[in-house]
């Protein structure tokens, strides 16, 4: 099944998400199931990452969006433990702070782009500011709808600097959040994840339904594409986000750099030495006095 044609909200599209079943699971009837398929994909982003590092000419922005508890964590353990953590950077969008607030929107969301040959990701994003400012009406409507542009006009710069943007999308639904913040209350060791705004927010369901799908339809484009990931097993959430990222890396159409040094040359160094080697170790037996017979 190709999940980048499936989960991409397609630009222009309409976006309903009460009509899109959280739970979800593809082929698959469970974890161990999809497993190869999962470890298969996460071979491929690691072989990817390498080579992107490698070749030095694109870099990969992944932007995770959801309502609370629906795995952007989780998401980010995944994906990172198919890569080699020195090219990737993670960085969370909490409330702004006062020098943020000092600049523009989009300030300190571009201090985090990745570099070239590097993957970055956001644990929410700069669509912070057409969701909950939306919601709670932090800033009034003629500032946070002129945003929808702003945004699509930075990440067409982002990827007309070869920056790959996928942003998804983690779908799960009010019964199964709820069973998310059971789990923390049972659980003492995940106590630390509690949060009062969880609940407090969830009370705002119906004006965050309105604000994901405004953000979803209006800034899904065929450079930064939207993906709405069925996140109610989270298996499969790993499954189609792994599926996504190898398959869009894998069209980058990649290719190792060409040496800057002579191989020839650097060939005849290495025997050089190896010879060395191999004389010193010769020399060092031949000193070596035989043993005296008992």
């Amino acid at each position: 099944m190709n999940y980048y044609e499936k989960f991409r909200v397609k630009p222009g599209s309409k976006v309903h998400l009460d009509n899109i079943d959280a739970s979800f699971k593809g082929e698959h009837e469970n974890h161990r199931s999809a497993l190869p398929e999962i470890q298969d994909y996460n071979r491929k982003i690691r072989d990817l990452q390498y080579l992107m590092y490698a070749e030095h000419k694109h870099s990969l922005l992944i932007c995770l969006q959801g309502r609370d508890a629906a795995g952007k964590d989780g998401t980010i353990n995944h994906v990172l433990s198919a890569m080699n953590p020195q090219g990737c950077t993670v960085t969370g969008f909490k409330q702004p702070t006062a020098e943020e607030l000092d600049h523009d929107f989009l300030w300190r969301c571009h201090k985090a782009v990745p570099r070239r040959g590097n993957v970055a990701i956001f644990n929410r994003s700069h669509y912070e500011d057409v969701l909950v400012q939306r919601v709670h009406q932090m800033v009034p409507k003629e500032v946070w709808s002129k945003r929808y542009d702003h945004i699509n006009n930075f990440e067409k710069l982002l990827t007309d600097n070869n920056t790959l943007i996928l942003k998804f999308y983690l779908h799960i639904d009010a019964k199964e959040q709820l069973a998310r913040f059971k789990k923390r209350i049972d659980d003492p060791t995940r106590h630390w994840k509690i949060s009062e705004s969880d609940y407090t927010e969830a009370c705002y369901w119906d004006a965050y339904t309105g604000a994901f799908q405004d953000a979803l339809e209006k800034c899904s484009t065929d450079y930064a594409p939207w993906f709405v990931i069925p996140s109610n097993h989270k298996w499969f959430r790993n499954q189609a986000i792994s599926h996504i990222v190898a398959k869009a890396m894998e069209s980058l159409d990649m290719a190792f750099p060409k040496p800057t040094e002579n191989i020839d040359e650097i060939k005849k160094k290495y025997h050089s030495l190896d010879q060395r080697e191999q004389k010193k170790g010769l020399i060092s037996g031949e000193k070596k006095s035989p043993k005296k017979k008992k």
